[in-house]
């Protein structure tokens, strides 16, 4: 083992053991037993089916009534625990930059009436747009942090379980930030952090309400999109007079003749993609207007000016038609090279689809039946903390591999196979959960005696609503 391999490891095991301990501080209620449940959603063999089977493991040395009742009724300090992610070391871009993506997915609990706060969440149909469905469930808002390459790791830094408020997206990203440049892993001289958004996301907005930030945002734009172009300079003042407009011709996604002629332009040659072809627009902004989201803005409307991208490939790895993809970034000003590193960085974004993948259907995160959303969440932070220390001892552990199975090169295991090597890791690493004491279970409901007390039945939807409507804010203005 060479000496660089051996520092590699040596700092691995460090950075590991501190996480286990600063996780085991932000369990301030039924810690050991949280503690303990989060040791063998690694450990046990396969994957997590229930949560119930997890006690059955050698490094759950409670029982199944500790372990609901520390889902239930435990308490984890979710401020500190998000200070203590974003103090780990984080991936970075292939420029040296942070690059956090934003994305939704749902906690589906379609016969659970008796559980709150539950909202209809878009499922989408494999056989085209007709199946897709609304589902009852808890739609929850993950940011990770991204690496560079192809690779399904990420750092997941933060979850918020999405109830009937709007814009809690800008305000979870603005709490990611403020923490990482907290806990100093964003210094001043520093590149601006990239947030990258799907086509869910209104890109131009959220750039402006986190203007106050270090952030750029680059999302992802729907092909039927009309964004205006710059006022030409020096403005030409017709013979009638008048002031110069606010802004300069249509660039309609949907029609090449209003395009005009790029400020940047790429062509590069990939192994997946085949050719990918990049066009870029400097200074391409939305024209706003009081309505939807910009319907409580006071004053003038603002000119939020960026660089629209569009990248279009060969083709695809799944076998379907490539479509062009149009992409708005925050950043103007930018060259070729850089118009490069920001499509790359939104091809990245997809390797949060496999961490969703990976803790639904390994680490069985929507697994469990609880019936409160407090003990889902509960749940979601005790599987976060789970993949991240998946993630930070990737060099300390064997690959494991099946008979069937390639053997993957020096710092490439997938998160499945570290996890495969876990359990024989963990005896080395500090456990401060304390030893059970011993005790009996309790007698229980007599047998034979009704639920004298039923759970109390919740409706399926949004239960806020906006003071105003859009129609009546609008008959109210002069």
């Amino acid at each position: 083992m060479s000496l660089l391999h051996h520092d590699v490891r040596r700092e691995a095991f460090a950075v590991a053991s501190h996480f286990l301990e600063a996780f085991f501080d932000c369990l301030t209620a039924r810690g050991d037993t949280l503690f303990e449940l989060t040791d063998a959603l690694l450990c046990a063999d396969g994957s997590v089916k229930t949560p119930v089977d997890l006690t059955l493991t050698a490094e759950h040395r409670r029982g199944h009534g500790a372990m609901y009742e520390a889902l239930n009724g435990g308490n984890v300090d979710v401020s500190r625990l998000r200070q203590v992610l974003a103090g780990l070391p984080q991936p970075q871009a292939a420029d040296g930059r942070l690059v956090l993506a934003v994305d939704v997915t749902h906690w589906l609990r379609p016969d659970a009436p008796t559980s709150a706060d539950r909202l209809f969440c878009h499922v989408y149909g494999r056989s085209g747009r007709s199946s897709d469905q609304f589902v009852p469930g808890w739609p929850y808002s993950f940011v990770a942090a991204l690496e560079s390459g192809r690779t399904s790791w990420c750092q997941i830094l933060d979850a918020l379980r999405l109830g009937p408020a709007d814009d809690v997206t800008v305000a979870q990203v603005r709490r990611v930030v403020t923490d990482l440049i907290e806990m100093g892993r964003w210094k001043l001289g520093d590149r601006d952090i990239l947030v990258v958004f799907d086509a869910g996301y209104d890109a131009p907005r959220m750039a402006h309400l986190l203007a106050e930030l270090p952030v750029e945002v680059l999302g992802r734009m729907r092909t039927d999109r009309v964004m205006r172009k710059p006022v030409p300079v020096p403005w030409i003042s017709p013979p009638q007079g008048g002031r110069p407009p606010k802004h300069g011709k249509e660039l309609r996604f949907a029609k090449p003749d209003s395009w005009g002629d790029p400020d940047a332009e790429t062509v590069q040659v990939t192994d997946r993609y085949g050719t990918a072809r990049v066009m870029a627009w400097d200074r391409i902004h939305p024209r706003l207007t009081t309505r939807s989201a910009w319907i409580d803005h006071i004053g003038e409307l603002p000119l939020i000016e960026g660089t629209l991208i569009r990248l279009e490939v060969d083709r695809l790895p799944g076998g379907h038609n490539p479509l062009p993809v149009w992409l708005w970034s925050s950043a103007a000003g930018l060259s070729g090279e850089d118009v490069d590193l920001r499509w790359q960085a939104f091809l990245r974004r997809f390797d949060l689809e496999h961490t969703f993948r990976m803790i639904k259907q390994t680490l069985g995160w929507t697994r469990p039946k609880l019936r409160t959303p407090t003990a889902a969440d509960r749940w979601t932070w005790l599987i976060i903390a789970a993949h991240t220390q998946l993630r930070l001892v990737r060099p300390l552990v064997a690959d494991l591999r099946r008979p069937w199975e390639k053997a993957a090169e020096p710092g490439r295991l997938t998160p499945a196979r570290v996890r495969r090597g876990f359990r024989n890791l963990r005896p080395n690493l500090p456990c401060p959960a304390r030893a059970p004491k011993p005790n009996r279970p309790g007698p229980g409901r007599p047998p034979g005696s009704k639920n004298r007390h039923p759970a109390t039945r919740h409706d399926v939807g949004k239960t806020a609503r906006r003071p105003e409507s859009i129609t009546e804010r609008d008959q109210l203005r002069p």
